[in-house]
C-alpha cells in the first residue's frame, strides 16, 4: 500500500522500500528536509535536526520513518517523552516495521523500564529477525534487566548490613566508653541492633522504590510552565453581541454546581 511523498511500503518481513508517489515542488521539499536532518543528527545538532523533521512531517505527517528519525533525535536531548510518541506514532503507522519497535525500545531502556525494552526489541525481532543491531540490543537491555533485579534483591540487605554494623559500634561503644554502660541485658543489645537493622533495610528499600518512581516520570509529559491565566483568552467571543461586557464564563465542577443549586444561586 503506497502512501504520499517520502513513505514506505512496510514488507512482512519487517523491511521497507522507500518510495514517492508525488511529484513537484513538495516532494522535493519533503526530500531535502529529511536529508538536512539526518544531516544534522550526524553532526549532533539535535535542535536542528528536529526542527527540519517536523517542517517535513507537516508536508507529509504519515510519513513513518521520519517519525521514527525524529524519535532519534529526541532521544539523543533526553526527551524521552516526545521520543516515545513518536515512536508509538511510528508503529501506529507502520505497525509491520520493525525500526518503530526499535525505537520504543531504545527511550524504555534509556529510561530503566527494562522489561518494556525486552517485549519492544523482542517485537522489533520478530519482524526482522536478521537485524544484528535488534539482537546486540537485546543482549545489552537482558543484562541491564539481570543488574536491576540484582540491585533489587541486594540493596536493601546491604542496608541491612550497614544498620547491624551501627548497632554492634554503638553497643560497644557503650560498654567501653561510656562511663556507665545503658546496655546492661544482653538481650536489649540484641535488640538495638536488630532494630538498627531493619531501619537500615527499610531506608535501603525505600531508596529503590524512590528510583524506581523517578524513572517512570522521565516518560511524563513536561510539566506546563505557563500559568492558566497567562495563556491568551479568547476576549472577542466573550463579548455579548451589541459590545455589551463579557459574559461569566466561571466554570463548576458537578459537587460545587449541586451545592449552589442547593443554596438557590444562579
Amino acid at each position: 500500500m503506497s502512501r504520499s511523498i517520502g513513505t514506505c511500503i512496510a514488507g512482512a518481513n519487517g523491511n521497507d522500500t522507500e518510495i514517492f508517489t508525488m511529484e513537484g515542488p513538495k516532494a522535493e521539499t519533503v526530500i531535502k528536509l529529511k536529508e538536512k536532518g539526518n544531516a544534522c543528527v550526524r553532526e549532533g545538532k539535535y535542535e536542528e535536526a528536529i526542527f527540519h523533521y517536523s517542517h517535513a512531517l507537516k508536508l507529509d505527517p504519515m510519513n513513518y520513518s521520519i517519525y521514527s528519525n525524529r524519535s532519534l533525535a529526541f532521544l539523543k536531548m533526553e526527551q524521552y517523552y516526545f521520543s516515545m510518541t513518536d515512536a508509538l506514532q511510528t508503529i501506529k503507522i507502520a505497525p509491520e516495521w520493525a525500526k518503530g519497535y526499535f525505537r520504543k525500545g531504545e527511550v524504555e531502556f534509556a529510561t530503566f523500564h527494562f522489561s518494556e525494552a525486552l517485549s519492544s526489541y523482542g517485537k522489533a525481532l520478530a519482524r526482522q529477525t536478521d537485524d544484528p543491531n535488534i539482537r546486540h540490543a537485546l543482549t545489552k537491555t537482558t543484562q541491564g534487566w539481570l543488574r536491576d533485579r540484582r540491585a533489587d534483591e541486594q540493596i536493601p540487605w546491604l542496608g541491612a548490613g550497614v544498620g547491624i554494623i551501627i548497632g554492634v559500634v554503638i553497643v560497644i561503644s557503650d560498654q567501653t566508653i561510656a562511663p556507665k554502660p545503658t546496655l546492661t541485658h544482653p538481650i536489649i543489645m540484641a535488640l538495638l541492633t536488630i532494630s538498627i537493622a531493619l531501619v537500615g533495610y527499610a531506608i535501603a528499600k525505600g531508596i529503590r522504590y524512590y528510583i524506581k518512581c523517578q524513572r517512570k516520570s522521565l516518560l511524563e509529559p513536561p510539566i506546563d510552565l505557563l500559568p492558566e491565566e497567562a495563556k491568551p483568552s479568547q476576549t472577542e467571543g466573550d463579548e455579548e453581541e451589541g459590545g455589551g461586557p463579557p459574559k461569566d464564563r466561571t466554570r463548576y465542577t458537578k459537587a460545587q454546581a449541586r451545592q449552589r443549586f442547593k443554596k438557590g444561586k444562579t
